[in-house]
């Protein structure tokens, strides 16, 4: 998946572009947290933009609470934006160790969750 492509025709600045493409992605689910995001330079070498650009966005991605830069850790999704998949993400976590405690190994413990969702499904048609 390309994390950002800007469109420099776009009347959109291209620091909103970055901006809003890494929010839409985190509320997707497509960016969870803990995903590490490229380093400034590196994304912005990437978009053939200014270092400044980038570092603007991901500071305007910081200050809406979606990414913490962690120094040396670089920049990650802390997925305060969303907490639906925070308790769910804790709820698979829940789970996992519950079944890992059970004997059951990770394709089993997949399979299962597949036929659960399977099962809470609508049929087609």
């Amino acid at each position: 998946m390309t994390l950002v492509v800007v469109d420099t025709r776009s009347a959109e600045p291209p620091y909103e572009q970055v901006r809003r493409q890494i929010a839409e992605a985190v509320a997707a689910g497509h960016l969870v947290a803990g995903t590490r995001l490229p380093p400034v330079r590196r994304l912005a070498s990437d978009l053939g933009l200014a270092p400044n650009t980038v570092a603007r966005a991901y500071r305007e991605l910081e200050t809406a609470g979606l990414v913490e830069t962690r120094g040396r850790g670089g920049t990650v999704v802390t997925g305060a934006g969303d907490v639906h998949r925070e308790a769910a993400r804790a709820a698979a976590s829940r789970y996992v160790t519950q079944t890992r405690r059970l004997g059951l190994g990770p394709e089993e413990i997949v399979a299962l969750v597949r036929a659960a969702v399977d099962a809470a499904s609508p049929a087609p048609g």
